[in-house]
């Protein structure tokens, strides 16, 4: 997801409902004054998901361990020299692969987890919108946007990647997708439902979600229809504390990023 590049291409204030794509080029256009080329950028096609450009690295967790037992995280990346993309299906998110100055300067990487809540399976999701760098705070609701158009890509590489586990336990595919957005800016600081995990990765574009006011709370208590007791990715479950206003992340249960 070239999500900081094509920000910087178009002004922070244009409208999303009038965009119908994710990608950005950049045409010609010649000043009559001054014959500068002037930079503009239009969207194209949503991007496909495309297996062969996906490498799935397993650490830790295999078919066999089900995410209502065995803690199971996704950390999604992606390279925008090479347009391949990373899966890694572990225990804890994997912070190595969040580490390099692209990412830490994009911030276009997605990480999830899989919460048993009072005895239901759900996958949640966490995209970082602003916070953190001032490029990111101009061009937040374009990120916003750009996110909500690549989501339905991002769950199919987490299906496709985690195909064995879902095949042997079919139940998951009906679990509800919860995405949260972390923004610096309350507008886009969220928390929306795109449905079971098997039509949300099968739409074209997540603009059939619901907002909703926040998925369902864990017990307070020690339990066994709770698992995790805690998230993998942050502390508290509400989505205002994942990241602190200048957008670093809460180290309440250890920072998603070190070194950030």
């Amino acid at each position: 997801m070239r999500i900081l590049t094509a920000s910087l291409l178009v002004p922070s204030k244009l409208n999303p409902e009038k965009l119908n794509s994710n990608y950005f080029y950049r045409t010609r256009k010649r000043s009559k004054k001054n014959n500068s080329i002037v930079p503009v950028a239009r969207l194209v096609e949503p991007a496909i998901f495309e297996a062969s450009k996906l490498t799935v690295l397993f650490s830790g967790v295999d078919e066999e361990n089900h995410p209502g037992k065995v803690p199971r995280t996704y950390t999604f990346t992606h390279c925008d020299l090479t347009s391949k993309l990373t899966l890694t299906i572990s225990q804890t998110i994997n912070n190595s692969q969040l580490k390099g100055w692209h990412h830490r300067l994009h911030r276009d990487e997605v990480v999830a987890e899989w919460k048993k809540v009072k005895g239901k399976m759900s996958l949640h999701v966490y995209c970082h919108i602003s916070g953190g760098h001032f490029l990111l705070d101009i061009c937040a609701r374009l990120r916003y946007y750009i996110f909500c158009k690549e989501l339905p890509v991002v769950l199919k590489a987490f299906v496709y990647g985690d195909g064995n586990l879902l095949q042997n336990y079919t139940e998951l595919e009906k679990a509800p997708v919860w995405i949260y957005f972390n923004s610096n800016i309350q507008e886009f600081n969220k928390i929306e439902c795109l449905g079971p995990l098997k039509e949300a990765a099968s739409s074209s574009s997540s603009s059939s979600s619901r907002e909703i006011h926040g998925p369902p709370e864990p017990c307070q208590e020690s339990c066994t229809c709770c698992f995790p007791q805690r998230s993998l990715i942050h502390g508290p479950t509400s989505i205002s504390d994942v990241y602190r206003p200048d957008g670093r992340p809460n180290e309440i249960n250890g920072p998603i990023h070190q070194g950030m």
